[in-house]
């Protein structure tokens, strides 16, 4: 009975010895790690640094007077149009239909270039738009790597991505203001946008 008991014993110091085997021969524990820094969060409103800046501000009034120009060069071709087509539909019941349906045609090929002609002007302002806007946002990177330096920040988010906050983590007018200094001025040009060619004639 005691040779039984022991042999139960000496089975379970086994087991026991079995299941910390493992453990112990398990790499230790290397050092510890270094706590992660604490946050310190800047904001940016770029849409306001393009709103407010003196590039922004000629880039919008370039836009502004590209799209009256282009709208003054196509309105006579439009009141052009326009009179041709009242005057067709004062014709078209006394027209053999040959010649009607020829007037028609052409009168529809005219319209579609005109059309065409409208849709190419709103890509190209809006091609210089684009590549205007990239502009300022190339050199505002520079200005905003050196505001987070100076700030002992670590990260800098744009406020369309905030949904409270206080103003003073704000850089959107210091930015302002050395953008102003390094790029006071953009010129658009209409051009094509990216990825985009000539419309089809």
């Amino acid at each position: 009975m005691m040779k039984l008991s022991r042999l139960a014993r000496a089975a379970a110091a086994a087991l026991l010895f079995a299941g910390l085997a493992p453990a112990a021969l398990a790499a230790p524990p290397g050092p510890p790690q270094p706590p992660l820094p604490q946050p310190k969060i800047l904001i940016i409103d770029r849409a306001e640094v393009l709103r407010r800046s003196s590039a922004g501000t000629s880039i919008m009034t370039q836009v502004q007077q590209l799209a009256r120009n282009a709208e003054n060069n196509l309105k006579g071709r439009g009141a052009a149009l326009q009179k041709e087509g009242e005057a067709l539909r004062q014709q078209i019941a006394i027209l053999s239909p040959a010649v009607k349906a020829a007037k028609v045609k052409a009168f529809e090929t005219k319209q579609a270039a005109l059309q065409q002609d409208v849709q190419k002007q709103q890509a190209l302002i809006q091609g210089g738009l684009y590549v205007a806007r990239e502009t300022v946002l190339k050199a505002l990177g520079p200005i905003l790597q050196k505001i987070v330096i100076e700030r002992g920040a670590n990260l800098l988010l744009d406020r369309s991505l905030i949904i409270v906050s206080s103003n003073a983590f704000d850089v959107t007018a210091v930015a302002v203001q050395r953008l102003n200094q390094v790029l006071p001025n953009v010129v658009v040009k209409p051009t094509m946008p990216p990825n985009q060619g000539p419309p089809q004639q």
